[in-house]
């Protein structure tokens, strides 16, 4: 499976060519024949991709995409690895490729910490600051006073709070290590146990300066896929929680009624920037509703676009955005250096990072 000279990649992207870093792979591997395909036109779902002729995928070996694939198996007898530029498989899980092939499959988790854990820090900074308010004075040109306009003397700062990170991947290490730069103590829950040290490094691609490459920000690790330590998990006096787990079997409306009962005596506010159906979001409505949350800030929904009509708009101290936390300008180069580690690890023969784990799903 070595990079060999006969080794031809396709790249198939929804951008125009970034030719200063194609340029930088061709000239760090020259034995690569790269073709590029800049895809104008793609819909939600992978079978809508139209534009690019299945002959293509004929003698590669390597493809680089977002959710473009070959129709078939038999479309690609050469293909070898796939890398993926978004963090997650989910949206291709029940294509032919996944479910009936070997080929190795990799992502590009690891280059959203960053990004996204500066939005969670600002929605949640947004809520406890009570950001809206001011803003509606500023345009109404208005000098606001604290006892007509806003109780802005019960800000709550972060000091002493706790995070719980449901699931502490290459995300939410990064938030963990935003929060304890502010004074929150930071608790971390994961699938499976992490009860030694090199268990609780991260082995996926690291953006450097960031995240929590040998796990030591947690003063405390959770695990399990069971109700039952999860909610052992909630019941840790969390302030903030994370929700930053993959969606799975396992995980689909993991948080529902009773898990925002357990939260709901800390009074708890929720981020959600996974997938939206990770939460029982008619539950999660009426736990905003009753006051048992303290609010949420949510980067994806369930389904999205989430249709005007949707009880979740209204909900009292809610913060939706467009699925966009972890968008940024410095998406596309990351993306493409966690494949440039995995293409000089493929030509030396050795294991490669962020593999996709079919049975787990991510």
């Amino acid at each position: 499976m070595g990079g060999g000279p006969a080794d031809k990649m396709l790249i198939v992207l929804p951008f125009p060519e970034p030719k200063a870093i194609i340029d930088r792979i061709r000239k760090q591997h020259p034995n690569i024949e790269i073709t590029f395909v800049h895809l104008k036109f793609a819909e939600v779902a992978w079978k809508t991709y139209k534009e690019v002729p299945k002959e293509i995928y004929k003698d590669k070996t390597i493809l680089v995409t977002l959710s473009a694939l070959p129709p078939t198996p038999e479309d690609c007898p050469h293909l070898e690895l796939i890398h993926f530029f978004s963090a997650g498989t989910n949206h291709i899980a029940n294509h032919p490729i996944y479910t009936d092939t070997k080929i190795t499959l990799t992502t590009s988790s690891g280059i959203h910490g960053p990004q996204i854990a500066e939005w969670v820090v600002m929605t949640a900074l947004v809520q406890s600051h009570h950001y809206n308010k001011l803003y509606e004075l500023q345009k109404q040109k208005r000098w606001g006073k604290n006892d007509i306009d806003g109780d802005y003397h019960r800000v709550r700062d972060l000091v002493g709070q706790r995070l719980g990170v449901l699931g502490y991947g290459s995300i939410g290490r990064q938030v963990g290590r935003v929060a304890k730069a502010m004074g929150m103590d930071v608790i971390a829950y994961t699938a499976t146990p992490k009860d030694t040290p090199e268990k609780r490094r991260d082995k996926g691609f690291v953006v450097p300066g960031t995240g929590d490459p040998d796990g030591s920000i947690p003063s405390n690790w959770y695990s399990g896929l069971d109700k039952e330590s999860l909610h052992h998990f909630l019941k840790q006096d969390i302030d903030v929680l994370l929700v930053s787990v993959p969606l799975t079997k396992e995980t689909r409306h993991f948080l529902s009624t009773p898990e925002f009962e357990v939260l709901s005596k800390q009074h708890a506010f929720v981020t959600n920037i996974s997938r939206g159906q990770i939460i029982d979001q008619p539950a999660l409505v009426s736990a905003l509703h009753d006051g048992s949350l303290r609010g949420a800030a949510l980067d994806v929904t369930d389904p999205e676009p989430l249709p005007p009509d949707d009880p979740l708009w209204d909900a009292p101290n809610v913060t939706i955005t467009p699925h966009i936390s972890g968008v940024g300008q410095a998406y596309t180069d990351r993306a493409f250096q966690v494949l440039e580690v995995n293409l000089e690890r493929r030509e030396k023969g050795e294991k490669l990072i962020n593999v996709v784990d079919r049975k787990r799903g991510y």
